[in-house]
């Protein structure tokens, strides 16, 4: 995890170099969809692997979130970031993990993600001898257990069903994919950034 973080953070920032020696010379929008395209979605990739990875890692990764919206002000080096992740209406890095994790859960519950992804996972209602339990009426999955908690607390079925049953079963239930990105969306920015809203 260390050497995906360092090579990850590497590229995103050798990317934001390149970026910060013409930013001046384009208009705001057309600057946030480069920045979109080549350092966030970079920053994005396979981060549902990041689920309970360790607050160093994590702060390695906001930094780059840190110097992409500077670079969009054009703020100093120690300007704080809140406020302005807040006016792009961008998601931390804790909750652009749990963003991922969760919409691919979502997909996999509904048939559009890959099968050796959706095998991993499973409602409480496919145990038969949870179903006359209360939970059996909502849409929770079961956290299997895990013989290392270090290493399989992170594996995709157990951190894929703690980050779904902490929603709550308006969002689990949402009729589509876009209605589901829209209220997650709201609920983690909600987290993000607790004393702003």
């Amino acid at each position: 995890m260390g050497t995906h973080m360092t090579t990850t953070v590497r590229a995103c920032f050798a990317m934001l170099r390149q970026i910060r020696s013409f930013h001046h010379s384009l208009p705001r929008p057309t600057l946030l969809t480069i920045l979109r395209s080549l350092v966030i979605n970079k920053l994005d990739s396979c981060s549902s692997v990041m689920a309970d990875a360790s607050d160093v890692l994590l702060c390695r990764l906001q930094s780059v979130l840190n110097a992409a919206v500077r670079l969009v002000f054009s703020a100093r080096k120690f300007d704080h970031t809140t406020p302005l992740l807040y006016e792009l209406h961008w998601l931390k890095v804790p909750e652009r993990v749990k963003f991922r994790l969760c919409v691919l859960t979502y997909r996999c519950l509904n048939g559009t993600a890959p099968h050796y992804l959706a095998e991993t996972i499973y409602p409480v209602t496919s145990r038969s001898t949870r179903h006359h339990l209360r939970s059996t009426e909502i849409s929770t999955l079961l956290v299997p257990s895990m013989l290392r908690l270090t290493l399989g607390d992170r594996s995709f079925p157990v951190a894929a069903a703690r980050a779904w049953n902490a929603l709550p079963p308006i969002i689990q239930n949402a009729p589509s994919l876009p209605v589901f990105h829209q209220k997650l969306k709201t609920v983690l920015f909600r987290s993000s950034f607790p004393d702003a809203i």
